[in-house]
């Protein structure tokens, strides 16, 4: 949500972008949610500096990337040949510990290009409070993420770290978790609002709450009014080149990744998602049409105990489902409104007992008229007691080319692919 600021004789949004402010006059707050809209466009054209405008664009480059990258990994620097590419990239080498920055290196699919702060100096976390939102303390997360500079952000200790309020990023971040033990827990999350490359790798992220209606600083020169925020674990607004890698999440307010009002160029890879309803929303809402550039990349995620559905649910953009292992839900895997794009490929879907939830799919309160034409399509996928996937479509090839970012792996490989999803317990100077 955008910040609210008091100006002259009303109120005022500010939609700041990488240090450019819009401000919009307002007589009252409950015209709040059409100056979300409103602000959504005044980032627009800012956000497709950093956005893939084109997706053919995109579609045309997966095939060199993906016979780049495969050739990069086969020079065999530290390949450990468990067939996941994100590990094999970094993880056999036991000195990967100094050697953080490899990981920017490593990504694939749609958010590949998520540099995060690669190119910045290591910023280490050795304080766990929040205490004031608008002015935090050296030291603390808060404090890092804000920052105008490229960082790479690590943590000196295991740290259980409750947030008063939302977290909101700024650019060019990369938050690493590994080799402690970090929870965010109890409090705010993580907001990516417009912005662009981000890397979450690495974290507990947990039981968030909704906050809001109060001061929180977004970068060393503004702070302004918050709206509430939903709770979500991670929330994507309005950004792109987005890498959200190896973390936990599970029991949180509304989503646990969510990703809506134009973000694109996503991959959400190697997680582990458990306990919890709505798991993840990828578009604002059927009217938005500016999500028709959407693309996200869900890659080697477990879906495991405790979720309901929404694994995704996706509207109007393309996205590339590979390689997953879905062990449970109650009412289905992966729905959709709003004529978006699926490509399953290579997933593992068990069905739940239940002999009326066996379907992967839903179509989100659509007529079969109308979605019998949108193009959803399974390809490798493995289903298993009783779980089947409902295609539609006429299965053209461009449609596919624009929501297909990585070669799939045999169904077979998931569960070695998937072993490690989640936070890993690394430790220097060794394995992770």
């Amino acid at each position: 949500m955008p910040f609210w600021s008091k100006s002259g004789g009303g109120f005022g949004v500010n939609c700041g972008v990488n240090g450019v402010s819009f401000l919009a006059q307002m007589s009252s707050l409950h015209k709040q949610v059409e100056v979300v809209f409103d602000c959504a466009k005044m980032v627009g054209a800012l956000n497709e500096q950093h956005a893939v405008a084109d997706p053919e664009n995109v579609a045309s480059m997966v095939e060199m990337s993906i016979k780049n990258s495969t050739e990069r990994r086969n020079l065999g620097f530290f390949s450990c040949s468990t067939g996941n590419p994100i590990d094999d990239c970094w993880r056999c080498d036991p000195r990967w510990h100094f050697n953080r920055k490899r990981l920017a290196d490593c990504g694939i699919g749609f958010g590949r290009n998520a540099i995060g702060g690669r190119d910045g100096r290591f910023y280490i976390v050795t304080d766990s409070g929040d205490d004031d939102p608008v002015n935090p303390r050296p030291g603390t997360l808060r404090h890092a993420v804000i920052q105008e500079e490229p960082l790479w952000i690590v943590f000196k200790q295991d740290m259980a770290i409750q947030l008063k309020q939302e977290l909101i990023m700024n650019s060019f971040k990369t938050i690493d978790g590994r080799g402690v033990n970090v929870h965010i827990a109890n409090g705010g999350c993580i907001t990516i609002q417009f912005v662009t490359n981000v890397i979450i790798h690495g974290l507990h992220i947990h039981d968030c709450k909704p906050t809001g209606n109060a001061m929180v600083r977004s970068s060393p020169s503004h702070y302004g009014w918050r709206t509430m925020a939903d709770g979500d674990a991670v929330s994507i607004f309005g950004s792109s080149h987005v890498w959200v890698d190896h973390n936990s999440l599970s029991n949180c307010a509304d989503g646990l990744v969510d990703a809506v009002m134009g973000s694109t160029a996503i991959t959400i890879s190697n997680n582990y998602f458990t306990h919890h309803n709505e798991v993840m929303l990828l578009g604002h809402s059927d009217s938005y049409v500016r999500d028709k550039q959407m693309q996200v990349t869900i890659a080697y995620n477990h879906f495991g105990e405790g979720l309901i559905q929404r694994m995704p649910r996706c509207r109007h953009g393309y996205f590339h489902v590979v390689n997953n292992d879905y062990t449970h839900w109650e009412m289905y895997a992966i729905g959709g409104s709003g004529n978006p794009t699926i490509n399953s490929q290579g997933n593992r879907y068990l069905a739940p007992t239940n002999p009326f939830a066996k379907e992967v799919t839903k179509r989100v309160e659509t007529s079969e008229s109308q979605w019998k034409s949108w193009n959803w399509r399974s390809e490798g996928d493995l289903m298993l007691n009783g779980a089947y996937f409902t295609a539609s479509g006429a299965g053209a090839s461009a449609s596919y080319a624009r929501a297909s970012s990585l070669g799939a792996k045999s169904s077979s490989m998931v569960a070695s692919i998937t072993a490690g999803a989640g936070a890993l317990p690394c430790r220097r100077d060794r394995q992770c």
